[in-house]
């Protein structure tokens, strides 16, 4: 049985886990496959080379990355969090979360932020929305205790 998270553990792994570099590195590797380092600027446009510095120094602290001679891929760490972006991604795109218009990374940011606070999901009359988040807690806690349990990185330690 996976250990579930306290909240403050579950508020800073939503906190580090939300970079929208990050979420963009780890997406983008996980839908196209390693991308060559001369690449990464080309690939990852939208992001300054500040921005794609930091993700890349983060990913590779939280062991989310394998490097190879001139390309980046995903780490077993790196393709499980893809896999909790995703469904994620999937669970506030069906609630229209936080509006009906918004991007992957946007959906990702905004539904960690509603994880990491005390009062996520209160206002669900019927009780769904609070059960498929309780998914994405689990997930993350699953994630967590699969690939974090003894680091302490970003000032977070599971």
């Amino acid at each position: 049985m996976i250990p579930a998270l306290s909240r403050q553990q579950l508020h800073d792994m939503c906190t580090v886990l939300s970079s929208a570099g990050l979420i963009r590195l780890v997406s983008e590797i996980d839908d196209h496959g390693a991308i060559p380092v001369r690449g990464l600027a080309r690939t990852l446009a939208n992001l300054s080379t500040r921005q794609i510095r930091q993700a890349i120094e983060q990913a590779e602290a939280l062991g989310l990355l394998t490097r190879t001679p001139g390309s980046v891929g995903l780490s077993a760490a790196g393709r499980d969090l893809a896999d909790v972006y995703d469904a994620t991604a999937r669970w506030a795109r069906r609630h229209n979360y936080p509006t009906p218009l918004c991007d992957f990374a946007g959906r990702i940011q905004h539904t960690f932020a509603l994880l990491g606070t005390p009062t996520a999901g209160t206002q669900d009359p019927d009780g769904e929305h609070v059960a498929e988040l309780g998914r994405i807690h689990r997930l993350m806690a699953e994630w967590v205790h699969t690939h974090q349990r003894n680091r302490s990185t970003y000032g977070v330690a599971a």
